[in-house]
């Protein structure tokens, strides 16, 4: 069984006086089925590593450089989040590849820095409105999906994130037909790659996610979970959608 996976998306939001949030998500979750993880800007990794202690909450990068080390001033090797306490990284988020021009086979370098450095890669897909409009959808994240992920991976160093881009911070949410679709597709296209292995990818939804349709989200098959932007900053926020995937977990039981 896959385990459930709540991961929050930060962004370039956050400073030390945010960490007071990271306390509050320490004593009101720690159910072996879900696994929480906070993805803060990169000046917040040490201090909260350092925060949680023994609590096993994981911490993640925004980002990651796709060399190991070098003369590329600003970015970060996924060494370097792993020194400070990360054991994810983000790659191919939709504003990093709109923002920043960044291509599938960039994201797939990225990916496999992450695996060299000893993190877990969440390979971001999604597509844009028009793209949905335009009938694209699956043409779309399939072909980031083949191209963005690299040799080598698993269901262990590897996550799947399909965002798609016109719900991000828009309070516009696919339907839940909409999203079962992709995330069928999804774990058809991994397994023809994969193999029973592809049973092992977990696959989040993200997008205007939030407490009021976090359950739903939760129930549709093939969703293990959520990658949550604005809703992650805040534990008042984050905590029911966190509660929502332990109960959904927690129907699973045998």
């Amino acid at each position: 069984m896959r385990r459930r996976l709540a991961a929050g998306n930060w962004k370039m939001n956050g400073t030390a006086e945010g960490l007071s949030e990271v306390e509050a998500l320490l004593q009101a979750h720690l159910s072996p089925r879900v696994e929480i993880l906070l993805c803060p800007p990169a000046t917040l990794l040490a201090q909260m590593n350092w925060k949680k202690g023994q609590h096993p909450l994981q911490l993640g990068g925004q980002d990651c450089h796709a060399a190991a080390s070098g003369a590329h001033t600003g970015d970060l090797s996924a060494a370097m989040l792993k020194d400070a306490g990360a054991a994810y990284v983000i790659v191919g988020h939709s504003e990093r590849r709109t923002n920043h021009g960044e291509t599938d086979e960039q994201v797939a370098a990225k990916a496999r820095a992450a695996h060299e450095g000893g993190l877990v890669a969440i390979v971001c897909l999604g597509e844009t409105l028009a793209e949905r409009e335009a009938g694209q959808t699956l043409d779309v994240v399939g072909r980031q999906l083949d191209a963005s992920v690299p040799e080598g991976a698993t269901g262990l160093n590897t996550v799947i994130a399909y965002e798609p881009v016109w719900a991000i911070g828009t309070g516009l949410t696919p339907t839940r037909d909409q999203i079962a679709e992709v995330h069928d597709f999804l774990r058809s296209r991994l397994s023809a790659r994969f193999g029973a292995d592809a049973a092992h990818f977990r696959l989040l939804y993200g997008g205007s996610v939030k407490p009021s349709n976090a359950t739903e989200i939760f129930g549709i098959p093939d969703v293990d979970g959520a990658l949550v932007g604005g809703a992650s900053l805040k534990a008042a926020d984050f905590s029911p959608i966190i509660n929502a995937l332990e109960q959904v977990a927690e129907m699973e039981l045998p």
